[in-house]
């Protein structure tokens, strides 16, 4: 008998992809399609505050077809990069600059630079879930260590795991804004993790994608404390516009020509249009305004999300007091599931969050917590968010 055609064989993929499940961000972008939805849930910039008109006036500036056509990274955009890592405390070259598409291919091309199969890897049990889709491809054994929203990582943790023979390559790290606890690491939590990757040889990530957006003073980056073993990722999405999906990387001198070749195979170039853009929007001097107006706005639409957690929900729960960034993280009594909670928010109350267990790299981690962002929405509309939140927690609790 001929072959039965009527059930194609699977098409062959790679096989670290079949280990990738449907995540709770793929069901929340569903619920946020239905009419009506509320959403506090997406970790986006206001577009209300985008700087559009000084970004189009840049556009227009550009007379050369030479914008348009592949080239080299744009060297005139290189001084304002290095103006901005100096207010992180950082000081670099040019040479130790290359832009990303976002931040989020500089992880990605940095874990590509760093990782051999089979190598140690460190992060906080609750992460960024892009540095979990970054770390995807790589054949790597994830140790994870215990996070909280006062002061994040537990540094005493990572020490004594070091101290146990642990050996990563790289460990994770959101020192400002983190994303989704919100939280922004003391000054001393900072040396120690600089003086530990130089006492035990691993590379520190320092993902600062929301470094430009603290609401008082803030800390210097991790990497003031130590240039050689933490590399820096940076990204203008956040103080221009994501649309640009420009972002870079500073590393040592002694990394930049096998970053300079791992580089070229993933994209050959950044968007040069986009760097042209930003260079001359930059060369006008508005920024500092800019991120000015931009952490004061930020900074009181958190005030509105603490307000409005006050009023409306029930004892029992806790939040963060962000710092800096885009997030407030809730935590709620442990024998409630958020993943559960998000299902009855969309039909009950027509209002959307993250589930915390988005963000675990632990199984169980966050499970009774949910991430909200105050970014985006305007004060009034968080009050709503948070009142309809409220509302089906009382219920629950």
């Amino acid at each position: 008998m001929p072959p039965d055609s009527s059930t194609p064989p699977s098409l062959p993929m790679a096989s670290w992809l079949r280990q990738i499940a449907r995540t709770p961000q793929q069901d929340s972008f569903e619920l946020l399609s239905r009419p009506g939805m509320l959403s506090l849930a997406l970790g986006l910039p206001a577009a209300e505050l985008f700087p559009g008109e000084a970004l189009a006036r840049a556009a227009g500036s550009l007379s050369s077809v030479a914008a348009l056509q592949y080239r080299a990274p744009e060297e005139s955009l290189k001084p304002h990069v290095i103006e901005l890592m100096s207010a992180r405390g950082v000081k670099c070259s040019a040479s130790q600059i290359f832009f990303t598409v976002g931040a989020q291919q500089g992880m990605s091309l940095l874990l590509r630079l760093l990782l051999d199969s089979g190598q140690e890897v460190m992060a906080e049990e609750i992460s960024y879930t892009g540095f979990a889709g970054a770390l995807a491809p790589h054949d790597c054994k994830l140790l994870t260590v215990p996070t909280n929203v006062e002061t994040g990582i537990d540094v005493d943790a990572v020490e004594a795991r070091l101290r146990n023979g642990a050996r990563p390559r790289v460990l994770y790290v959101m020192a400002d804004g983190h994303n989704p606890l919100g939280v922004s690491l003391p000054l001393e939590k900072r040396r120690r993790l600089a003086e530990l990757s130089r006492e035990f040889g691993f590379y520190i990530l320092e993902d600062d994608a929301y470094g430009q957006l603290c609401f008082g003073e803030g800390s210097p980056a991790i990497r003031s404390f130590e240039e050689r073993w933490v590399l820096y990722i940076g990204s203008f999405s956040k103080i221009l516009a994501p649309s640009l999906r420009l972002g870079w990387v500073v590393v040592p001198e002694e990394l930049a020509a096998e970053l300079a070749n791992v580089k070229e195979g993933s994209d050959l170039d950044v968007a040069s249009f986009s760097q042209h853009v930003a260079s001359a929007a930059l060369g006008t001097g508005f920024l500092g305004k800019h991120v000015a107006a931009l952490k004061e706005e930020y900074r009181q639409r958190r005030d509105a999300m603490e307000r409005a957690l006050a009023e409306h929900f029930p004892s029992g729960a806790s939040w963060s007091h962000p710092e800096g960034g885009f997030f407030t993280w809730v935590e709620l009594p442990r024998h409630l599931n958020a993943t559960q909670l998000l299902r009855r928010a969309a039909d009950e109350q027509r209002v959307a969050f993250m589930p915390g267990g988005a963000f675990s790299l632990r199984p169980g981690a966050g499970d009774n917590c949910m991430r909200l962002c105050f970014s985006y929405c305007a004060p009034a509309v968080i009050e709503d968010g948070v009142a309809r939140l409220g509302k089906l927690l009382r219920s629950v609790m």
